[in-house]
């Protein structure tokens, strides 16, 4: 994973004796070692593969339990759960996907997602956005404007997106934050605007003409320049990943 993925997503995953179980087991799943209704192994070999207690091996399985990705049975032990019923908004089941399965037809998927949030959002934020709210996202589409490296792009990127869901006062909008930022980040990291110069001129002219359209209070042309925004970035990616 990216320093700069890690960071976003936040902000900083523990790696403790703990974080490292969940982690190294979660990632053993999503990667398909092992496979989704197959048993985990036994406590006593998963403890000393990572070197840690029953009690941390304990806490790490309730762990992963919580994001849906297993469930013990008493007598049968602990099986890995069809994938449908893992908890992808959690971040790092999220990050997980995108570093082992960062494939098209799985970044179409959070297109499709942002896609059907994201414009909702802006339009909310064109009725509810305080001046200083405001404010805030021009300073944001300028730092992107001016931005001289990728990570101080994507910063200023994810900071005006993460603004604009703020303002929607919208708290389940809110709460679908991680899933936005997964999506831009592993953006960037498969290519950044900040790369090539008229790329970058392009996006932040398209990112300006949102906050524009906010400041303006017209709800409509918020939402399609958010939609314009997320397809432009679709379809500049599908032409590198495909």
């Amino acid at each position: 994973m990216s320093g700069l993925l890690r960071d976003a997503l936040n902000e900083t995953l523990v790696r403790n004796s703990h974080g490292q179980v969940v982690e190294g087991i979660g990632r053993a799943i999503v990667s398909g070692k092992y496979p989704q209704d197959s048993l985990l192994p036994r406590d006593e070999e998963l403890a000393g593969q990572f070197g840690v207690s029953r009690t941390v091996l304990r806490e790490a399985m309730k762990t992963l339990s919580a994001k849906g990705m297993i469930v013990a049975r008493t007598r049968v032990g602990t099986r890995v759960r069809a994938r449908q019923d893992w908890n992808l908004f959690d971040a790092e089941v999220l990050v997980w996907h995108l570093d082992v399965q960062a494939g098209m037809g799985f970044l179409n998927q959070l297109y499709e997602m942002r896609l059907t949030m994201e414009p909702a959002a802006a339009a909310m934020a064109a009725r509810r956005a305080t001046p200083e709210e405001i404010a805030g996202f021009y300073a944001h589409a300028e730092a992107m404007r001016t931005a001289d490296s990728d990570k101080a792009f994507a910063m200023a990127d994810l900071a005006l997106h993460r603004a604009i869901t703020k303002a929607s006062g919208n708290a389940f909008m809110h709460s679908v934050g991680t899933l936005i930022e997964a999506a831009l980040l592993t953006t960037f990291r498969l290519s950044s605007p900040a790369s090539e110069p008229v790329i970058q001129k392009d996006v932040s002219a398209t990112h300006l003409r949102i906050v524009e359209a906010i400041a303006r209070r017209d709800t409509d042309a918020a939402e399609a320049g958010m939609r314009d925004a997320i397809l432009y970035g679709q379809r500049r990616i599908s032409d590198i990943v495909t």
